[in-house]
């Protein structure tokens, strides 16, 4: 009998802290955050949230490529098309997440590149760029991409 009590007591303290640690959270998460005045977006939200939703695009562009690849029902030329694509994707990722490195190590907060076949926008998380820091991005891109200074679009975001 006493084993069905130890039972017992170690089963009612288990619920106990079990219904504590869910009611601290809940009280902990429903805590309201300095939220942002009249719609703006804090940068640092907008650069993590941005970097988030192009990631799982991806993902899910590469599924998609990946899914025409192995389908049995995919013609050859469907098939070498979604894998050139896949290449240019991923390529294109790549550069990507070098000019954002190479940007970074210039001393810039923050930056976001994303890139076309035709134009390069970076995403810089400053106030306001001054002409030398403009002509360092502009110099970094045009070095790694050979892209045209009328076809790369800087801008910068506090």
């Amino acid at each position: 009998m006493v084993s069905k009590k130890k039972k017992i007591i170690v089963l009612s303290v288990m619920m106990v802290l079990l219904v504590a640690t869910g009611f601290l959270n809940v009280a902990l998460n429903n805590s309201t955050p300095v939220q942002p005045t009249s719609g703006e977006v804090s940068s640092a939200n907008f650069f993590s949230t941005y970097r988030s939703d192009r990631q799982a695009t991806r993902n899910q562009e590469i599924l998609y490529l990946d899914a025409i690849i192995s389908s049995d029902t995919s013609t050859t030329e469907a098939k070498e098309l979604a894998e050139s694509q896949k290449l240019q994707l991923v390529q294109m990722m790549e550069q990507e997440l070098v000019l954002e490195g190479l940007i970074k190590a210039k001393g810039f907060k923050d930056t976001i590149v994303t890139m076309t076949t035709s134009n390069i926008n970076v995403i810089v998380k400053d106030a306001t760029l001054e002409s030398t820091e403009v002509a360092q991005i502009v110099d970094i891109i045009q070095e790694s991409t050979g892209k045209d200074i009328d076809n790369i679009k800087i801008m910068p975001v506090e």
